[in-house]
């Protein structure tokens, strides 16, 4: 028969109803035994809303009289990786909202409490768990698209100033960074998952039109160690809001266009010109039943790496791979300089604090940042 895991949730804000289907699409293999938060109302309505049996405004008490088995960390970002490495010691295994942590030196400390504990700490990427992104993967790794080449990786979404008149936002010691942060962290995510390691970055940030202190917009190049070169963009400011994805393989682009979420029919597949019939376009509708990529797919995946005892799958030197690139997009952003990946180590202003206690350049007349 298989384990029945005990969940608390920390942090009943907006996101924290994702976290509610999530746990129902486990099917009684997860059970939402508490929820934290600082505000006693808030987390007592949300408690009773969803049938949860336990509130706590402290995150410390919850750990020690629950006990869960898994924790669901759904905070503002500044607390996640503190958040993450005491449950760690109390023995469960977490899955914390993005950012994972504020720092490469924070994910260390991630690292070090997940080989001192044996627990393991995920970072929502849920864009990794569609059924539709492990079709490409499968495609990609038999070499049936040939080599990666060339891709765009764009988060152009838009948010307005009462976004960010939330008091943690906009601010580097709360939110930890902007639209690179915030925001795009999960097409880049999904565009390393699928187009492979990174090398080195090269890029441009700044803020452009938010009176806040974290940039509003960041450009980047990347080279690929399989040698293909991608851009990035990652926006607060574009009305039109669009995620999109496109990969350029030796015999093929698939593009990817959605805004939050997709399943398989958000993908378009263009074959080299002239199209041949030699099974690449069978290959290609051949998909698997299609399973969207969301909380709750992710935590079912969850469930399985545990009762498996394996590392999840976005952990570890996975988590460090995007953590990474982030880190290098800022650094090389307020530097000018190239970065490559895995260069920035203790010593480095950049590795301590994301953003090297730097702030981005601002617009000619823009308004000031937040005090």
């Amino acid at each position: 028969m298989n384990k029945v895991y005990r969940a608390a949730l920390v942090g009943t804000g907006s996101i924290g109803d994702a976290h509610i289907r999530a746990v129902e699409a486990t099917q009684q293999r997860v059970t939402l035994e508490a929820a934290v938060d600082i505000d006693a109302t808030r987390v007592a309505e949300f408690a009773q809303r969803h049938s949860i049996p336990r509130t706590f405004t402290d995150y410390e008490t919850m750990l020690r009289e629950v006990r869960p088995d898994f924790v669901l960390i759904a905070t503002p970002p500044g607390q996640h990786a503190a958040m993450s490495v005491a449950a760690m010691e109390s023995g469960a295994w977490v899955l914390c909202e993005k950012p994972l942590c504020g720092s490469l030196a924070e994910l260390d400390q991630i690292q070090a409490a997940e080989a001192r504990t044996g627990c393991y700490t995920a970072c929502i990427f849920q864009m990794r768990f569609g059924a539709s992104t492990a079709h490409v993967r499968r495609l990609a790794d038999t070499g049936q698209l040939g080599r990666p080449l060339v891709g765009v990786c764009n988060t152009l979404w838009y948010r307005d100033p009462a976004y960010y008149a939330v008091p943690w936002r906009g601010r580097w010691e709360t939110e930890l960074g902007g639209p690179t942060m915030g925001l795009g962290i999960h097409a880049m995510d999904h565009f390393l998952h699928l187009f492979g390691d990174w090398r080195e970055v090269r890029a441009i940030a700044g803020t452009l039109d938010r009176a806040i202190e974290v940039e509003d917009v960041s450009m980047a190049l990347v080279t690929f160690a399989n040698g293909a070169f991608g851009s990035i963009v990652n926006s607060a400011l574009s009305p039109r809001q669009e995620t999109y994805l496109r990969l350029d393989y030796q015999r093929a682009t698939l593009e990817l266009t959605h805004l939050y979420g997709y399943t398989r029919d958000n993908w378009r597949f263009t074959p080299v010109p002239p199209a041949q019939d030699d099974g690449l376009l069978q290959a290609w509708q051949s998909f698997p039943p299609d399973v969207s990529a969301s909380h709750g797919t992710q935590l079912c995946a969850l469930v399985a790496d545990r009762d498996a005892n394996r590392r999840p799958l976005t952990s570890g030197e996975e988590a460090r791979k995007t953590v990474d690139l982030l880190t290098a997009i800022y650094k090389s952003a307020f530097t000018g300089e190239v970065v490559t990946r895995g260069s920035i180590r203790p010593g480095d202003p950049f590795y301590s604090v994301l953003h090297g206690d730097r702030s981005p350049p601002r617009a000619k007349g823009q308004a000031p940042s937040l005090a």
